[in-house]
């Protein structure tokens, strides 16, 4: 299956020659092996992890020029998840979510993209100066959240725009919808354009047959992955993973370009023995998973008032394929928000959940999981139920959306441009620099470069007073937001 030995660790093993030496170290960073950090520290980490910490040197090689253990670990990784090269990243998926854009598009290109995109999208668009063409995701109108793009979707927004360079999707979403990757990728590459995939939420997808596929075997040109949310590697430890359909060197220059000349080579070593767990234990390793997952889902929805999707999802709303992984909470029968049962679960029993919207709360399971961290979720869950089920509780209705508005600046443009502060009631018309977005479903209302409609500020007032979470303007209570001041194109006098 494999070309080659996946049992190895050569970045681990360098760094653990490096402390089996005993080094005497005259090089950063000035803790030197936790002799220089405070006891307080200390005390709770012990030394291990401190001995390993350590800078760029021959014997554990340069990320940014690697030739030695890191270029191994690297081509391994390579060969795990089936890429023509992989690069590892110690900023997250953020960087190499950027590092994909800036590899692909420059600036005026045309780069299509959900409209629910993680916001590290939008940064990596305004960094490489390109234009957006926005496809709306499907809703569930259930659980109030958005779900895949749809290959129909793809195939308009590419007619519409046949001089767009790439297209970049999310698969699967952070609630586990999975789209027809595949098919979507043949029609990309009909079109001569690339496929770029957020697959942040898909580490996992390589290994085990009962997951959906993985971007890579679906035929993408570059995905990029977050091997710590799922996986065994540590916070900011992710992957880039390319295709020979890219230009690697241009890649290279583009990570060199956004990543530190200090990267922590504690959270490298994590990746690469994450590789090597995957690749030799990652077919058992998440069939115990996905039946925690499911041993789960089975007894939420026995619950009184809470409901729990599944595989009943595939074949609707976008939805061609579903991560069981994802534990995603219902709570709508129950009158209580997903808010609030996160916050229940947090403070009352001591249960942290990844995230919450208006209707939902979000487990992620992963291969750290346990039958016991599992039935406390669920007496949790039964106790909650219990105590807030009520016939004929208020049931909170989904709110549709406002069109996409009008773009007129490029999500750059508008960044770099002066701007003014207004009230939002007082916007319309004008050139907005900042986002609103509103939970559930997690879209972007208004993105930088749009023109503000009567539509839009209708539509977050009726949110807000709804008590829904609205976000995205430096204004926490969303009442005042920036605009483009640009006497040539709008009137601004404030």
């Amino acid at each position: 299956m494999y070309k080659l030995d996946q049992t190895r660790t050569p970045l681990f093993d360098a760094l653990l020659k490096y402390y089996e030496n005993n080094t005497v170290p005259f090089h950063v960073p000035g803790h030197k092996k936790g002799a220089g950090m405070h006891d307080k520290f200390k005390k709770f980490t012990g030394t291990n992890v401190l001995s390993i910490d350590v800078t760029v040197f021959k014997e554990v090689d340069s990320l940014h020029k690697p030739t030695g253990a890191i270029k191994e670990a690297q081509e391994l990784a390579a060969d795990a998840f089936g890429a023509d090269a992989t690069f590892f990243c110690i900023h997250g998926t953020t960087g190499a979510i950027q590092a994909m854009i800036l590899s692909t598009v420059k600036e005026g290109d045309k780069i299509i993209i959900p409209r629910n995109v993680h916001k590290s999208v939008t940064s990596g668009i305004i960094l490489s100066g390109a234009t957006p063409v926005y496809i709306k995701p499907e809703i569930d109108d259930r659980l109030g959240i958005a779900m895949g793009v749809t290959p129909a979707a793809v195939k308009k927004a590419i007619s519409e725009n046949p001089d767009a360079k790439a297209v970049l999707i999310i698969n699967p979403t952070y609630y586990g919808a999975a789209t027809d990757i595949k098919t979507i990728a043949d029609i990309v590459h009909q079109n001569n354009m690339l496929l770029l995939v957020d697959e942040a939420h898909g580490p996992h997808l390589k290994f085990n047959e009962k997951l959906p596929l993985c971007a890579l075997d679906a035929g993408a040109d570059m995905s990029s992955q977050s091997t710590h949310k799922i996986l065994g590697a540590m916070t900011q430890g992710s992957m880039l993973h390319v295709r020979n359909t890219v230009d690697i060197n241009r890649v290279k220059a583009v990570m060199s370009l956004l990543q530190t000349t200090s990267p922590s080579y504690v959270i490298l070593a994590s990746l690469d023995v994450a590789r090597m767990q995957m690749a030799t234990e990652g077919k058992a390793l998440l069939d115990r998973t996905i039946g925690l997952a499911q041993y789960a889902r089975k007894a939420i929805n026995r619950m009184r008032g809470l409901y729990c999707p599944g595989e009943e999802l595939i074949g609707r709303n976008g939805i061609y394929d579903f991560d069981p992984t994802k534990v995603t909470i219902n709570a709508r029968e129950l009158g209580i928000t997903g808010y609030q049962l996160e916050r229940l679960l947090s403070e009352k029993y001591h249960v942290q959940l990844e995230l919450a919207d208006m209707y939902n709360a979000l487990a992620v399971f992963s291969i750290g999981d346990t039958k016991k961290s599992v039935d406390a979720l669920l007496h949790a869950l039964e106790e909650i139920s219990e105590s807030y089920y009520k016939k004929g509780t208020k049931k909170f209705t989904c709110r549709d959306i406002p069109d996409i508005p009008e773009q007129l600046l490029n999500p750059r443009e508008a960044f770099a441009s002066d701007t003014a502060l207004l009230p939002l009631k007082d916007s319309v018309g004008q050139i907005s620099s900042e986002f609103i977005l509103s939970y559930p479903p997690g879209i972007p209302v208004l993105c930088p470069g749009e023109i503000i409609t009567q539509e839009i500020v209708d539509y977050v007032e009726e949110m807000k007073a709804a008590g829904l979470f609205v976000q995205g303007t430096e204004d926490p209570d969303v009442n005042y937001i920036k605009v483009v001041r640009d006497l040539k194109a709008i009137n601004i006098t404030a």
